[in-house]
């Protein structure tokens, strides 16, 4: 009998090893201690690696780890030994594409800390206890923009409700001078 597809964590940590937005959806790393160590030998072993804008693949601990780096961010995908890689390669390339269509293409760590929620609700679309929901980023990113603004229901419209807001304050400032 085969299994749904699984993730065990969806890391993105910065240049330096340091979480950004991290998730865990099993119980491999009990502590929040074994957490760390698992992150920091992750990107200690990946580090003078030259992933670019191809997803790279390693055996790591007992797990498959897919791996990608954007600026200054590190993007992870764990899963288990049996996993199937393509998988695992689908979840980070959708994670990374939603990152970059919530961010407008400006992928960096400052930008992606001042939007962390959206970044976290990015991982609560992807992956929910650890079963692949959804692969495709700007599904992923659509749904996260419908619960980043009220009433607007993509990113388009969000950059108008936006637009309107700003000629509204103009327009008001001119009108009380």
């Amino acid at each position: 009998m085969e299994s749904c597809p699984s993730v065990k964590n969806i890391l993105l940590l910065d240049s330096e090893g340091k979480r950004v937005a991290v998730k865990y959806y099993t119980d491999d790393w009990p502590t929040l201690s074994a957490k760390l160590a698992f992150e920091k030998s992750v990107f200690v072993k990946t580090q003078k690696a030259t992933a670019g804008a191809e997803a790279e693949i390693v055996m790591f601990d007992g797990h498959i780890v897919v791996y990608k780096f954007i600026q200054d961010l590190h993007f992870f995908v764990t899963g288990g030994e049996e996993e199937n890689e393509l998988i695992l390669a689908s979840v980070l390339q959708g994670f990374t594409d939603a990152v970059d269509i919530i961010l407008r293409n400006n992928v960096d760590k400052r930008t992606a800390l001042e939007n962390l929620d959206l970044i976290l609700l990015c991982l609560d679309e992807i992956v929910d206890g650890g079963i692949v929901l959804e692969t495709e980023g700007s599904v992923i990113a659509e749904k996260v923009s419908a619960h980043g603004i009220e009433g607007a229901t993509s990113l388009a419209e969000q950059t108008i409700v936006q637009a309107l807001t700003t000629a509204r304050e103009h327009l008001t400032k001119s009108l009380l001078m």
